[in-house]
Parts: C-alpha cells; sequence; structure tokens
C-alpha cells in the first residue's frame, strides 16, 4: 500500500490522504517508502503549469451544427477527428469562443525570430513555457550536442544531390530564405518535414515560435515522428502538432515520448485513445511526468474528488485538462456553481466527470450566458441544476444558433413547457435539423401525433428504434423523407439570403 499526502495552496481545500491499491494501475503515482525530506517536498508541492490552452471547440462551426450529419450537437468524439486543414488555425481542435484567456495568455511573448550568423548558430535559451522542467532542458541540450555530430555534408532526402550552397538553398526555398537565414544541413529536414504537408510559411511560423526546431538531425526527427505515428498519431496530424509543439522534433524517444505514453497507458486509457489525445495535446510532452502530470492526477482524485477508476475516461474526454492549473480552475468553478446555483459538491463533480471541459470554460462568457438563459425562459435554480448535472453539455452549446432556436421549437411546434426539460435534458443536446424537426415533421406527415404536447420520448432512440416503435415504417422510407426536408429547408435559407 502507498500513502499520499497532497496539498495546494491557500485557496484549496485541506489536503486528503489517499491510499491506492498495490495492483492498482494508478500505484505509479508514487513510492511506498517517503523519506522525511520527501515529505517536506511533497508538502510544499502545488499543481502548477507554466503553460496551458484553455480553448476548446468553437459550437458555432457550420461544419459541426448547420451541417453535420450527427444528429447530436454534442460531439466529443467528432473533435479528436476532425479533419479541417486550415493552414492559419494554429489552435486546431481547441477553439471556443467563451474559453477563458488565462493572463499568461493574454502576454504573449514576444517573437523568438533571430538572425543566423553565417559562421555559427547562438543557441537560444529555454524558455520557461517551452520546457519548464530539469529532464526537458537536459533533453534539449543532448539533443543539440548530437545535431554538431552531423556530417559536413548534407544530402536531400529524394536523392537530388548535394546541398552546398545558400544560394542553391534560396532556389529551394525563396520565401523560407527571404525570412531567415537558412544553414544547407536544414534542407534534409525540411524536406522530409514537407512530406506531412508543410510549406514554407510553416516553417517560418515553427522557427518563430522555436528556432532550435530546424536544427534537428533529419535521422533523429523521423525517429520521432515515426513513434508518434506507431502509437497512433494519424499522418495529416503531424503538421498541427508541429506547428503548436515544434519542441516535439527535440524530444527524443526514450527519454521523453515513451515515458509520456506509458503515463497515459497506466491511466487505462485504451491504446487505440492514445494517439487522438497526443494529436489533441501535444504539449504535454513538454510537461514532467513526476513533477507534473502525476500531482494532476493525484489532484483530480485527492482534490477534485474524481474516482481512481474514472480519470482515464476524464482525460480521454478533455486531455486539455492534464497542462492545466487545476487548482484555480477547479476551485473558482465549484465556488460559483455552489453560489449561483446551490450545486452540492457531489453535482460539480458529476459536472466534471461527463465533461471535464467545463474546467476551460470562462464563467462571464461561458457559465453566466447559458445560465440566465435557461432562467429567462422559466426555469429555477434547481431546474437548472438538474439539466446542468444530467447534461453539462449545455454550457458548451452557442445560445443563437442552437438553445434558442431549440427553445422556440420545443415551445412553438412541439407544444410543450420548458419544465419537460428537467425530465428530458436530452433535447438541448439534439440536432434540430437532423433529429428534432425530421422526426416530428415525419410523425406529421404520418398522422401519428396526437393532439397536446409532442412526446420527447420519440427523439430519443436511433432511427431504426424510432421507426419501429413510433413511425410504423421502414427506416429508409423515413431517411429518404428526412433527406427532402433538409433539402428543402437549405433551399429555403439561400432564398433568404439571396
Amino acid at each position: 500500500m502507498a500513502g499520499f499526502s497532497f496539498s495546494c495552496c491557500s485557496l484549496i481545500n485541506p489536503p486528503i490522504l489517499f491510499t491506492l491499491p498495490s495492483e492498482s494501475p494508478l500505484f505509479l503515482l508514487g513510492s511506498g517508502k517517503d523519506s522525511p525530506a520527501t515529505r517536506r517536498r511533497a508538502r510544499k508541492l502545488v499543481v502548477s503549469h507554466a503553460h496551458s490552452n484553455p480553448k476548446i471547440i468553437n459550437p458555432k462551426k457550420k461544419s459541426r451544427y448547420g451541417q453535420t450529419l450527427s444528429p447530436y450537437d454534442s460531439d466529443e468524439e467528432e473533435e479528436l477527428d476532425d479533419e479541417s486543414d486550415d493552414d492559419d488555425d494554429d489552435d486546431w481542435l481547441l477553439n471556443d469562443d467563451f474559453a477563458e484567456v488565462t493572463e499568461y495568455e493574454k502576454k504573449k511573448p514576444k517573437s523568438q525570430k533571430q538572425t543566423i550568423a553565417k559562421k555559427g548558430v547562438k543557441k537560444e535559451a529555454v524558455k520557461s513555457w517551452e520546457t519548464d522542467e530539469e529532464d526537458d532542458i537536459s533533453i534539449t541540450r543532448k539533443a543539440s550536442d548530437k545535431n554538431k555530430k552531423i556530417e559536413k555534408d548534407s544530402w536531400r532526402l529524394d536523392g537530388r544531390g548535394k546541398v552546398s550552397s545558400r544560394k542553391h538553398v534560396a532556389k529551394l526555398y525563396p520565401r523560407l530564405s527571404e525570412e531567415i537565414d537558412i544553414d544547407p544541413k536544414w534542407v534534409p529536414l525540411l524536406d522530409y518535414l514537407s512530406t506531412f504537408g508543410l510549406k514554407e510559411s510553416h516553417f517560418v511560423q515553427m522557427y518563430e515560435r522555436h528556432m532550435p526546431s530546424l536544427q534537428i538531425n533529419v535521422l533523429s526527427a523521423q525517429e520521432r515522428l515515426d513513434y508518434l505515428l506507431s502509437v497512433g498519431v494519424k499522418h495529416r496530424d503531424i503538421k498541427r502538432m508541429l506547428l503548436r509543439q515544434p519542441q516535439i522534433l527535440q524530444y527524443t524517444v526514450e527519454n521523453n515520448l515513451k515515458a509520456h505514453i506509458s503515463f497515459l497507458m497506466g491511466l487505462g486509457i485504451p491504446n487505440s485513445k492514445i494517439g487522438q489525445i497526443v494529436a489533441v495535446t501535444p504539449s504535454l510532452f513538454s510537461y514532467s511526468v513526476e513533477n507534473s502530470l502525476r500531482p494532476t492526477i493525484r489532484y483530480l482524485i485527492e482534490e477534485v474528488g474524481i474516482n481512481e477508476n474514472d480519470v482515464g475516461k476524464v482525460v480521454q474526454l478533455s486531455p486539455q485538462i492534464l497542462v492545466q492549473r487545476l487548482d484555480i480552475t477547479w476551485n473558482t468553478r465549484y465556488m460559483f456553481l455552489s453560489k449561483e446555483l446551490g450545486a452540492p459538491r457531489d453535482s460539480v463533480v458529476k459536472m466534471v466527470k461527463r465533461h471535464p471541459q467545463i474546467l476551460h470554460y470562462s464563467i462571464d462568457d461561458g457559465f453566466l450566458p447559458r445560465i440566465n438563459f435557461l432562467r429567462s425562459i422559466g426555469m429555477c435554480n434547481s431546474d437548472i441544476l438538474k439539466v446542468l448535472t444530467s447534461l453539462t453539455q449545455v454550457l458548451s452549446l452557442s445560445l443563437e444558433d442552437n438553445l434558442k432556436p431549440k427553445y422556440m421549437y420545443l415551445v412553438n411546434e412541439l407544444k410543450n413547457e420548458v419544465h419537460i426539460l428537467t425530465k428530458y435534458p436530452m433535447y438541448l443536446s439534439l440536432s434540430l435539423d437532423q433529429r428534432i424537426r425530421p422526426r416530428h415533421r415525419f410523425l406529421v406527415e404520418l398522422k401519428k401525433v396526437r393532439k397536446g404536447p409532442f412526446p420527447l420520448s420519440s427523439l430519443v432512440p436511433n432511427d431504426e428504434s424510432f421507426c419501429q416503435q413510433w413511425a410504423g415504417t421502414s427506416v429508409d422510407k423515413y431517411l429518404a423523407f428526412r433527406q427532402r426536408l433538409l433539402l428543402k429547408d437549405f433551399a429555403n435559407k439561400y432564398e433568404k439570403r439571396g
């Protein structure tokens, strides 16, 4: 048995004693025998991260709500599989209109763009927000030392010959050469990274964000990216990962990448999800497993109250939680919900477990507008709490494009009163265009609807069960009707725009 004591700053609740069985996958969080010095260090431990990105998916994207084929507006799985390829979208998969911007994000660091002298390269100081742990700094230095041993002659990967002059490099990468002074030894790496869809403008971004990333030996870079591909990262995601975290090229497989992947597996996350988590939050590799990531997991268990067996699920739903200041985000949101809605601790813990993204949402721009909207349509605090506890995703839905239209359709078309939402909160997560309106119109056309409120229970089952239990017809007939309705609605919207 191993015991842990964990404490945070004065704003956090008193420390909680936590014990894990030896066979537990989370037994790796600490050692069973702690020395007095170790215990003293543990008492001073604070879950602190030098950088994080509290942004989430933008619920207003048309591809998600206006034209998605999914019958749901809550799309946790879809946000991991997004295939959009916007070159300018640096913060892919992590965008949100009401996500809170922390102080350290408001103060953007000055550009790291430097001019490289022809006689040599001046090493850039490692910033605290890049690798804030001693072991990561050591890794960076080792990678830099290894690069010095590269042969003097640089060969292109495609066999087009030796690159021996800067003029030749300028012909190969003219735009990049205008921005920075390229060393001919970089060309093999640039050629290799181009196979992932990276262009000259992307190399400029990588250079400005972390210049040493372009000085890596191409064979070392290939080894590291091959490893990431082997654990499930998709080829198309490598480009976005490098744009957000070019330092990945410096992280060695044995000393960094494998340790972080093993950590994720130790949380009980299935192998099939590892690549997706890494693609969404590549910055986790810049955090020490021992000094940062494991304390975060301990905090979720001991302070927040997430069950040990559910931690892996929470990380799958919101990988960004690993690189976040949980002591601040948890306490501020818990205190707000407790004061605003009278939410007991257990209810807030359920919200975090079901939708941990709420720890990223701004209180002023995310929580309050949606709570006030539910109040404006006649819901009391206790009803709002029931809805949020059952369907916390409501806090992520757009007011104008989602919640308001669904409420209007519920009252005007389905002839229901707002209190029905406490019984069927799932209604708010269903797509109005893909699920609610088609099923309602289909049953009306078949004359299967009785007078009075439309039964929201008919919206819950899948298409097969709906057709069998409610419509009494084939799935093909319903799908054909839905397709005609969608085309008709699209045509009407197009005419209004014209």
